[in-house]
């Protein structure tokens, strides 16, 4: 290594051992390394240089940035080194403690509040049907009795990944599927699972939330069954005093409709803000199939009767725990999911 090259490398490394912080360091840096910095200047001596001279003192100029680089390196990792271990003694950490142990995980509050309606429907004879996320326009919406340019789609904001493929506006689409494979068997299930629309997202609605859907086909299935169902279960998960209220409404695959209110729990019925003042809180709509539903799913409607019901997850769960906010639920924060 040529003579100027030796000196400033010796001269460099005694100047990096001595920068004792991150300042000194950038100091060092831009001394020696920087572009107008120690090496850069004497690599402008190679031009200045006899043309048979030049390879060697320019092999030995990158030679010495490339070792000064590595010893920047190893200085600035070192610097870091002894920087953490002082902050750890000022703190008083032991780093050879054991840490904080992870507790147990539970089940979200979603998984338990289905669980519960599994389990209130089981004992009424009801088994758990799933079917796909992912639907097709005809079974989302035609096969129930809402043909192409039917206002009841206004219903439903929809997200559609194709002409013919959307993302399940609600669980009702399973009961085409059920009624096609078990045909002609009568039929008592609940379809839950996860519906998506295309909406604002509000401290009562989300784009995603789960539905359990009911349908119940047979002979001399009746109003009475349905209102009979909805109010056991009602009184199963809220406790055993609670009122039910029938009031007519409109589905397209389901012929009368009507839709269930019961007494609000928060007021005991008296009226507050919750029940908008009336004392009673919609619980799910429901009806009887329609004949062109029992039809589309293989069914006589002259020989076969049947209801269907569709309840909220995340909303009697609100109910219930008188959580005022539906965005809690998926928002990932460990402080409300460990209350339950």
């Amino acid at each position: 290594m040529p003579e100027q090259t030796d000196s400033l490398l010796e001269e460099a490394l005694q100047a990096l051992e001595a920068a004792s912080d991150a300042a000194a360091l950038q100091v060092w840096r831009t001394g020696y390394l920087g572009r107008k910095g120690q090496v850069s200047e004497l690599m402008k001596l190679i031009s200045t240089l006899p043309k048979e001279e030049r390879p060697a003192f320019g092999q030995a100029a990158n030679e010495l940035k490339r070792t000064l680089e590595t010893a920047f390196e190893a200085r600035q990792e070192a610097l870091a080194r002894e920087e953490l271990a002082g902050e750890l003694a000022a703190e008083g950490l032991d780093v050879t403690l054991p840490g904080r142990p992870i507790g147990p995980g539970h089940l979200h509050i979603t998984t338990q509040t289905l669980r519960q309606n599994y389990a209130i429907f089981a004992e009424m004879g009801f088994q758990v049907y799933e079917s796909p996320d992912v639907e097709t326009d005809e079974l989302n919406f035609g096969l129930l009795n809402m043909p192409p340019h039917h206002p009841a789609r206004d219903m439903w904001d929809t997200f559609w990944i194709s002409d013919e493929i959307v993302l399940r506006t609600h669980t009702s689409p399973g009961q085409i599927r059920v009624m096609r494979e078990r045909h002609p068997e009568p039929i008592r299930v609940i379809l839950p699972g996860k519906c998506y629309r295309y909406e604002q997202i509000t401290a009562r609605s989300e784009h995603q939330f789960y539905q359990v859907e009911g349908l119940a086909v047979g002979h001399g299935i009746t109003m009475t069954d349905l209102i009979g169902t909805l109010t056991e279960f009602a009184r199963r998960l809220y406790g055993p005093e609670r009122r039910i209220r029938i009031r007519g409404s409109y589905f397209p695959f389901t012929e009368p409709s009507i839709e269930a209110d019961m007494d609000c729990i928060l007021c005991l019925g008296e009226g507050c803000r919750v029940c908008k003042q009336s004392g009673w809180l919609e619980i799910g709509g429901a009806g009887m199939v329609h004949p062109v539903v029992l039809q589309n799913g293989g069914y006589d409607p002259e020989e076969w009767s049947g209801f269907a019901f569709g309840l909220g997850v995340e909303r009697p769960a609100m109910l219930k725990y008188e959580i005022d906010d539906i965005r809690l639920f998926y928002g990932n924060d460990l402080r409300f999911l460990r209350q339950f």
